[in-house]
């Protein structure tokens, strides 16, 4: 079966996700990294996004969200997994996003094995993000990239760098900075700085209610890792819900 035929006979055996269709500029980066996931420039137009919510399940996971005026973070760690009784709404969920999610990489990235993953929920109200950043792997220092899909339902979708980060001039270089260790840079204060770049596109928005594949690990000369920051709520803060599923590449892949 083909790469574009075992992506078309994937919806029935999914519970909450859709996947999209790809253009022929996406499958073309599909392509590059289903036969080698450390492609650089294909990691370059990353994030993509590669499914999207059932309204269903986007409405029921909003909903439960809105309940909590704080924020609940999971880890699906070893005593999630071994959990026992009925699931509560989120963690159902949860499991249903991993198995979707799942199905889909088997697809894309043969090689993808699950190394771990959170969920978080509630009401967001921290005025600033806790800075540009990349997804690393502590598991494994020395890995290259590695798929990572996230998913913010509803609001709140999250901001990253576009393009090649190390083609920006030394001023955009600087103005990052300011953004990955929130502090003031001779171009101004991080909130402005923050401002400017998603005016100018340097920073970009992954849309909500979508499921986008991103690239996580260490530093490697092939891999391009996801450089991105969440969207600050408003004064009041917001609701909103969020899942994360990260994987390492089976050598055997």
């Amino acid at each position: 079966m083909s790469l574009h035929q075992a992506w078309a006979a994937l919806p029935p055996r999914l519970k909450i996700l859709e996947p999209v269709q790809f253009s022929s500029d996406d499958w073309s980066l599909i392509e590059r990294m289903h036969a080698d996931f450390n492609d650089r420039e294909a990691h370059t137009h990353l994030p993509m996004p590669i499914a999207r919510f059932r309204e269903a399940a986007r409405k029921e996971v909003y909903q439960h969200a809105k309940r909590f005026n704080d924020v609940k973070t999971k880890y699906v760690d070893d005593s999630w997994l071994l959990e026992n009784g009925t699931p509560d709404t989120m963690t159902h969920y949860m499991r249903l996003y991993n198995d979707d999610v799942d199905e889909m990489m088997s697809v894309l990235v043969p090689s993808a094995r699950y190394r771990k993953g959170h969920y978080a929920y509630g009401k967001f109200t921290v005025p600033q993000p806790h800075g540009l950043h990349a997804d690393h792997s502590a598991e494994d220092p020395d890995s290259a990239g590695e798929p990572i899909c996230i998913a913010r339902i509803e609001t709140l979708g999250t901001h990253y760098v576009a393009g090649d980060y190390t083609a920006h001039d030394a001023k955009t270089q600087s103005m990052l900075k300011a953004l990955r260790y929130w502090i003031a840079v001779p171009e101004g204060e991080p909130e402005s700085i923050l401002d400017e770049l998603l005016k100018r596109q340097t920073l970009k928005t992954i849309p909500v209610n979508h499921v986008m594949l991103m690239v996580a690990g260490n530093s490697s000369r092939n891999s391009q890792v996801t450089q991105h920051i969440a969207a600050r709520p408003p004064d009041g803060g917001l609701h909103s819900a969020f899942f994360q599923r990260q994987y390492k590449l089976s050598r055997a892949g």
